[in-house]
């Protein structure tokens, strides 16, 4: 008997194609992921605020995000191997939900460090856990459906962000603003629980579990991980740099994520229709230039308006890059697409967990302008280095 080899894997032959129950469910944990991880982004300024630390030392407070988050992802393909999605979804969708107000409550150093380290671990192994579920889900229904899931997850950050600040201005406090987000999801999880897959992985017998990526897997990983990147910078710090640069009202700078999630809701939605008309590698260069460009805009510009507008183009430039990188991993011949997919993640949402730690690193050296004219070109080089990167991943 081959160790290596997960119990799933052995009894592929009994688990049943998924159907329209198993999509409902997969798009419900995708905005469940999505509110609960924008939730976070209005809270930084209060957080900041609240245990008094600079823009370096909340920078490294924010690496303890990331760190539970890369302890936790590369375990969540064992077990979800092991047993199933759906347990794993319970359990992370779960924790989730408890952990999020602790980062409301947290009123020291410490504290708030230990709470973030816990919600990285159960967000990221949530984030992992419903991407494989996704793969066999798009698989099943022979059909391009990782640009749709996706929506979802932005649909979610649209509520999630513009929700609790919303919230925030009529007077909720965030703690009680950081429980209805815990509320919804909980009650998204219950409700889709049918349509998770009890099992997570359904690849042919000799399947290794973990395969160290290669050549162009790791090239399309460190592009989603400048991309994600971007997407925490826009998380983490898009409230604090709105108050900062331009002096926007804290209770409402939480809305330039959301202005970034709307953007990247509609990019998504419609990304299966763009990328078929206009091609992948087109796609992906437009976007790369756009976003780029939305970055400059949102350190250079004089205007609050416009500064809310630059995230809104940020979020429409780099919405369809993922999902076609993706699409390139799963195409790529060098590992499993299974194992391809699981590794890209991974590397990638290390961008948008442990990213952010960087950029307030040079924040507290330079600028947070300066940070996210850096982001902004690493957004270019992805654009850029597309047409490269897709040919060979076909290969």
């Amino acid at each position: 008997m081959n160790s290596h080899v997960s119990d799933s894997a052995r009894n592929a032959h009994i688990h049943h194609r998924s159907g329209t129950r198993e999509q409902m469910g997969t798009r419900a944990m995708f905005l469940a992921a999505g509110l609960a991880m924008a939730a976070w982004a209005p809270l930084v300024p209060f957080a900041k605020a609240r245990v008094e630390i600079s823009d370096g030392s909340l920078g490294l407070v924010l690496l303890c995000l990331g760190l539970g988050s890369i302890v936790a992802m590369p375990l969540t393909g064992v077990l979800a191997s092991k047993y199933g999605c759906k347990a794993v979804l319970m359990v992370s969708s779960i924790a989730v939900a408890a952990i999020l107000p602790m980062l409301a409550l947290s009123n020291d150093v410490l504290t708030l460090a230990l709470s973030l380290a816990f919600f990285g671990a159960a967000i990221g192994t949530l984030d992992v856990a419903v991407n494989i579920q996704a793969v066999m889900v798009e698989k099943d229904s022979g059909r391009n459906m990782m640009s749709g899931f996706h929506g979802l997850f932005s649909l979610g950050g649209i509520l999630g962000a513009g929700g609790v600040s919303l919230l925030m201005q009529a007077g909720l406090s965030p703690l009680y603003a950081t429980l209805t987000v815990s509320l919804a999801v909980v009650v998204l999880l219950f409700a889709s629980r049918s349509g998770l897959l009890a099992y997570g992985n359904r690849e042919a017998e000799g399947t290794p579990l973990f395969v160290v990526p290669k050549g162009i897997v790791v090239f399309i990983g460190i592009c989603c991980f400048i991309v994600f990147l971007g997407e925490g910078a826009v998380l983490d710090w898009s409230a604090l740099f709105l108050i900062t640069s331009h002096g926007v009202e804290p209770a409402i700078a939480g809305l330039g994520y959301a202005a970034f999630a709307v953007a990247m809701t509609v990019g998504r939605l419609t990304g299966d229709k763009i990328i078929k008309t206009f091609g992948s590698t087109n796609v992906l260069i437009f976007g790369g230039v756009v976003s780029a460009v939305g970055f400059v805009l949102a350190v250079v510009s004089t205007s609050q308006s416009l500064a809310f507008a630059s995230f809104f183009m940020v979020g429409l430039g780099a919405s369809n890059i993922v999902p076609v990188l993706f699409t390139a991993a799963g195409a790529q011949t060098r590992m499993p697409s299974s194992l391809a997919i699981a590794a890209v993640t991974t590397i990638g949402y290390a961008g948008i967990l442990m990213g952010p730690a960087a950029v307030g690193g040079i924040a507290q050296v330079a600028s947070l302008g300066a940070a996210l004219l850096i982001i902004a070109a690493g957004l270019l080089f992805v654009g850029l280095a597309g047409a490269w990167a897709l040919k060979p991943a076909k290969a």
